[in-house]
């Protein structure tokens, strides 16, 4: 029978040696990196950077923030189907509830457009969207969203039964 005091003396090597591990694969260059010591500087070659042309642009600062990337398909379509957990019970819920299908709906839209099958592959869903947009128009309010509560479920439950039927989209 093993004693408390050796599950424990287990358990900090076993620890221990998944802390090192980690820090041994921090430390090490990526298998792509070549190396090469006559051009180290332990070898007394020294290299200076020279000076850039004045026609460069600056390096933009590390303030500015990086362009989101977009959601890969499965993730939107998740978004999407946690829709169906909610509704129009009062109306500040509803105008929540309907500006997130139409949010998450954009979301699966670009999703589909930059997935690596291509937008052919999701031909239907996106024509659906489409339909909606153009019906929608710019007017993205309460009462637009509202006039056109059931083509905006609609859209959702169409996209929904369609994504059931390709299940390695989302999987």
């Amino acid at each position: 029978m093993i004693t408390m005091p050796a599950r424990r003396l287990r358990l900090g090597a076993s620890m221990l040696t998944v802390v090192l591990a980690s820090l041994l694969l921090s430390c090490s260059g990526s298998p792509d990196t070549a190396v090469n010591d006559s051009e180290s500087p332990s070898h007394g070659v020294v290299h200076k950077a020279a000076s850039a042309p004045a026609t460069e642009q600056p390096i933009p600062s590390s303030t500015a923030e990086p362009e989101p990337a977009v959601e890969k398909v499965r993730d939107a379509f998740a978004g999407l189907q946690a829709t169906y957990n909610d509704g129009c019970t009062t109306e500040g819920n509803c105008e929540y509830f309907l500006g997130r299908v139409l949010d998450e709906l954009t979301g699966l839209d670009e999703s589909m457009k930059v997935d690596p099958q291509g937008p052919g592959h999701f031909e239907e869903p996106l024509a659906w969207i489409a339909a909606l947009r153009a019906e929608l128009g710019d007017d993205s309010s309460f009462a637009n969203l509202k006039r056109h509560q059931g083509l905006l479920t609609g859209t959702r439950d169409k996209i929904n039964a369609w994504m059931q039927g390709h299940p390695e989209d989302y999987r």
